[in-house]
């Protein structure tokens, strides 16, 4: 399966990114509509259990052997979830300054999210990087001429001469770092489940006072 993704770069960012943006766009259009009928906050909590669900389904369902359709779905739920997080996330953030300050504080806003997603891109490669080399390494402790189960392998994986070795050490590279990607997705939801309560901290803008220069505004 890796093989297939690394052979085919265009199609499989197309299909990767492709459903991932339609779920985007369709909870975006929900979410923008539900936004004056319900407390944001909630929509934020929604957002952050449905992409907790993508992540957790993409740890059981990735594997070696399976297909295109797992990560098509997997996307678009995600997609799904994202949409539901960043539109009312900006106008909770939004909602209590007054106009004139809005231009410098997308500013900061969009400086902090860009940031914030690079230091958690940052992480998430240097443990994808640490934990490959670590599975890599304990799989590889098992192929000794002790393991009665070097015999039952295909003659490709030939534990005798170069061209078998080497062939075994690429198999088992890339089950290393499915392993890794696998444990990446378990992290990046316990982060997303560890951050959905923080939303109680944030206050729902109707429920604060409205000052009379601002009624004159609107």
């Amino acid at each position: 399966m890796l093989q297939t993704l690394m052979a085919y770069p265009v199609m499989t960012t197309g299909m990767v990114m492709g459903p991932r943006g339609i779920g985007t766009m369709i909870t975006m259009v929900i979410g923008g509509r539900l936004i004056r009928r319900v407390d944001p906050r909630w929509l934020i909590v929604v957002g952050f259990l449905i992409t907790a669900y993508s992540l957790w389904d993409m740890a059981q369902r990735f594997s070696m052997q399976m297909d295109m359709w797992s990560v098509i779905w997997t996307g678009f739920i995600q997609g799904m979830g994202l949409g539901l997080i960043f539109p009312p996330l900006s106008t909770l953030a939004f909602a209590t300054l007054p106009a004139p300050l809005r231009t410098e504080a997308a500013g900061i806003f969009n400086l902090a999210r860009n940031a914030g997603s690079s230091v958690g891109v940052s992480v998430v490669i240097a443990l994808f990087a640490a934990n490959t080399q670590v599975v890599h390494a304990s799989l590889a402790a098992h192929v000794t001429p002790y393991n009665a189960l070097l015999r039952t392998m295909p003659h490709i994986w030939g534990a005798h001469g170069a061209a078998g070795m080497a062939a075994l050490n690429v198999e088992i590279g890339r089950q290393a770092a499915m392993v890794a990607y696998i444990d990446d997705f378990v992290l990046m939801m316990i982060v997303t489940l560890a951050a959905a309560p923080l939303i109680a901290l944030m206050r729902n803008p109707r429920s604060l006072p409205v000052s009379p220069q601002e009624v004159v505004l609107e």
